[in-house]
């Protein structure tokens, strides 16, 4: 009795609550993007609808017309690179190296890792403030440079995505393999342990992108031109090429967490 309570509460829900589940989370979720892609088609107070919001983009004054946000988004995709170095070159090797010659500070890095998620933006920003005076003076005030504290706003969602990864890979048994064979730390690191860390490497790095891309407190308040910066700018103008630009940037967020969805299948697979 007690056998089949256990495994009754442990089981997963069947097939009809998984789809009663999944219908209303789409609903809830469709709702407001229809409504959103809906609105680009209006043709404003005069009633009915059309295309000229979405033609409008490809005319040859809309270069001009939107050239501060065809830079802002540029400022993203910079940002986003930036940030993912950030990520690969300063974060991967560190958990890398705690991994396996430090585990007694496991508990200590993820308990870094993880304050930023705890720690409301407005607030980050007022502490970063006063960092961000020496940043300008040395490296100046490129919009770049807001890298370095989205580096630090997407510690949370990188540690975990690859820590998984670690945990699903006996990387002490490959490390000592290597020494064994006399590789060098560099080697092993690029030829041993990146190519099994590879899937937890794109996970974090798809979704520092897309927390990057979505990012507005810090760079409003640090007075930088990024893309949601420049979308508020755009909407007190132009609501419908705001919408529409809003509705591009979710479905690439959509196409990254579907492509860490597929990464996560393959590994399943391949266990």
């Amino acid at each position: 009795m007690t056998t089949r309570s256990a495994v009754r509460i442990g089981a997963e829900p069947g097939r009809l609550p998984r789809t009663l589940i999944l219908v209303i989370v789409g609903l809830i979720m469709a709702v407001p993007i229809i409504g959103m892609i809906e609105f680009t088609f209006r043709a404003g107070l005069s009633g009915g609808y059309t295309l000229d919001h979405w033609t409008g983009l490809v005319d040859e004054d809309a270069a001009r017309t939107y050239r501060g946000l065809f830079q802002a988004i540029g400022n993203s995709l910079v940002l986003a690179v930036v940030t993912v170095a950030i990520v690969v070159v300063i974060l991967l090797p560190t958990m890398i190296l705690v991994h396996l010659r430090f585990p007694r500070l496991q508990r200590l890095l993820e308990f870094v890792c993880i304050i930023p998620i705890t720690v409301p933006a407005i607030v980050l920003v007022v502490g970063l403030a006063p960092v961000y005076s020496v940043v300008v003076k040395v490296f100046g005030s490129a919009p770049w440079t807001l890298a370095f504290a989205y580096g630090i706003t997407v510690l949370p969602y990188a540690y975990r995505a690859i820590q998984a990864n670690l945990e699903a890979v006996d990387m002490r048994t490959l490390f000592e393999a290597g020494r064994t064979l006399s590789a060098s730390w560099p080697r092993i690191l690029w030829h041993v342990l990146l190519p099994n860390l590879r899937r937890g490497v794109l996970a974090a790095s798809f979704i520092s992108v897309a927390v990057v891309l979505g990012e507005f407190t810090i760079a409003s308040f640090l007075n930088r031109s990024n893309l949601q910066t420049a979308l508020l700018q755009v909407s007190k103008s132009d609501p419908w090429v705001a919408t529409i630009f809003a509705l591009l940037a979710l479905l690439f967020a959509f196409i990254l967490l579907i492509s860490i969805g597929r990464l996560g299948r393959e590994r399943k697979s391949s266990s």
